[in-house]
């Protein structure tokens, strides 16, 4: 028998969701490194190179790769010659390590796990609980997988109950493109059919945690009628034109996984869904001998890719912008954006519009303002801010009107499309959408030089602030006459790898 003592599984969580906090699997870069080398799209290769940049700097930093922190999730193989030394339960143990990784001083992580979701949404302050998986096995060890899912992959997760003798090709095709970019492409796909409804989305998401390896399996060949699946989805899904980020390219998936078990005679369920740039993983074996060590990576394994401002990028004064130089913004300009920016998102803006409907005075002015869709990681040792990158926009669609129409506000920033009743909206109003790149979290906290809060400071994260900030990289992205380059983009890219042959299918 193996003795698994609590505080050691207790450190192990706590340790290794540090460890994926600010390390990328280098099965992640090395192939987002292959990405970026065979990019065409100049947009798509200045989003790869961001999300890299990013990565390398938070490799170095120790902070968080997206401000997302994630969902925490835990697969736990127990041997079934294991005993337990400690008072506690393996959910409590669990969730001790979620607590104190996500309260650690010297890297604090974003909470964004909320109690009763169907009323109150309290943030329980501290990420916990864990989805925790079982499963009990043979042997004498307690093997462990730690994930930490953000919000903007998990929403697009799919799931459909097909017929069997429905194609998963023509399925998966059909369904991506509905996805849109909040994701935060190029990522991964995981997929998993048979079983029942919860068994098909518990193997999708358990797909995900295996490594990339399609530039192997292209480089052997397939050995099975699952790995030319696997293949076909893979090229197939990447000619589509999606790109990084949403915005035209060769790259919209590094991988796709697959993972099956048998099913009813009358039922084909399939799920899917994506992990984004902020892939973040973690794989240990506990033995009874202490907790797990985790081997940092060498700097060396990142690509050597460091980026920079184009020189085409236009530099904007938001403390003197005007709704005309807003209006002579083109879709796809570059901007590099420099004064007060003010933040909010879901929340803010849900109360926002209640105090609108009531008449009340809201606690900041938005003539003439630019609004940033995000919520920080709370700063530490002598940060202004910590990571700080875009949240989905589509979730403050159904606010654009009222924010453009009552507030005075001329422009948007945050990461993903924008869907039609927002571009409605902006054009109505002669507004913009400007994109920052998901995944460059850290990069973007960079370009901001003070922060306050000047606005609903209960609701923590998602209270509105004023940042300060110089040179912050945005394009964009949907302009004042509703063209949108996440509509344009993919479209252009599609008829490019399909006029041209643009080869796609190099992993």
């Amino acid at each position: 028998m193996t003795t698994i003592h609590e505080d050691h599984l207790i450190q192990s969580i706590a340790d290794a969701l540090q460890y994926i906090s600010y390390y990328h699997p280098k099965d992640y870069i090395q192939s987002l490194g292959r990405a970026y080398d065979r990019e065409q799209s100049p947009a798509a290769k200045d989003a790869i190179a961001q999300i890299l940049t990013n990565s390398r700097m938070c490799a170095e930093g120790h902070r968080p790769i997206c401000q997302d922190t994630g969902i925490v999730n835990v697969y736990l193989k127990i041997g079934m010659q294991v005993q337990w030394a400690g008072k506690r339960s393996v959910e409590d143990m669990v969730n001790e390590g979620v607590r104190r990784a996500y309260n650690h001083p010297d890297n604090k992580l974003r909470a964004s796990v909320l109690a009763d979701p169907l009323f109150t949404r309290k943030n329980t302050r501290d990420n916990t609980p864990a989805v925790i998986h079982y499963e009990v096995v043979p042997g004498n060890t307690l093997e462990v997988t730690v994930a930490a899912k953000g919000g903007g992959s998990e929403a697009k997760s799919k799931f459909a109950m097909l017929n069997p003798s429905d194609s998963v090709v023509d399925w998966v095709l059909k369904t991506v493109p509905t996805m849109g970019a909040g994701w935060c492409p190029p990522g991964m796909l995981g997929i998993g059919v048979g079983g029942t409804a919860e068994k098909a989305m518990m193997m999708a998401k358990e797909s995900l945690m295996q490594p990339i390896d399609m530039a192997e399996l292209k480089a052997r060949g397939p050995a099975n009628q699952e790995e030319e699946l696997r293949i076909e989805l893979y090229d197939k899904v990447n000619a589509l034109g999606i790109g990084a980020q949403g915005l035209g390219g060769l790259s919209t998936v590094l991988d796709v996984k697959i993972l099956s078990y048998p099913t009813h005679a009358a039922n084909k369920p399939i799920a899917m869904i994506p992990n984004c740039a902020a892939t973040r993983h973690a794989h240990f074996v506990l033995d009874g001998t202490g907790p797990a060590e985790l081997e940092a990576p060498k700097l060396t394994d990142w690509p050597q890719v460091t980026w920079s401002a184009s020189t085409q990028s236009k530099r904007v004064n938001l403390d003197t912008l005007t709704p005309a130089e807003v209006a002579a913004w083109k879709p796809g300009d570059r901007l590099l954006l420099s004064g007060k920016l003010l933040t909010g998102r879901d929340a803010a803006h849900k109360r926002i519009q209640d105090m609108l409907a009531k008449g009340e005075k809201l606690p900041v002015d938005f003539t003439n303002r630019v609004i940033y869709y995000v919520g920080p990681v709370d700063p530490v040792r002598n940060e202004v801010v910590g990571p700080a990158g875009p949240t989905t926009a589509t979730r403050m669609d159904k606010f654009t009107e009222t924010m453009l129409a009552q507030t005075g506000l001329i422009s948007m920033v945050g990461k993903a499309e924008r869907g039609p009743v927002a571009i409605e909206a902006i054009r109505k109003h002669k507004a913009a959408y400007l994109m920052a790149v998901g995944g460059a979290a850290y990069l973007v906290s960079k370009a901001i030089r003070k922060s306050r809060v000047v606005g609903f400071a209960d609701l923590g994260m998602e209270a509105i602030y004023e940042f300060e900030v110089e040179d912050m990289p945005v394009t964009v992205a949907v302009d004042s006459t509703g063209e949108s380059v996440h509509n344009t983009g993919p479209a252009q890219w599609e008829s490019k790898i399909r006029e041209f042959k643009i080869p796609v299918n190099a992993a």
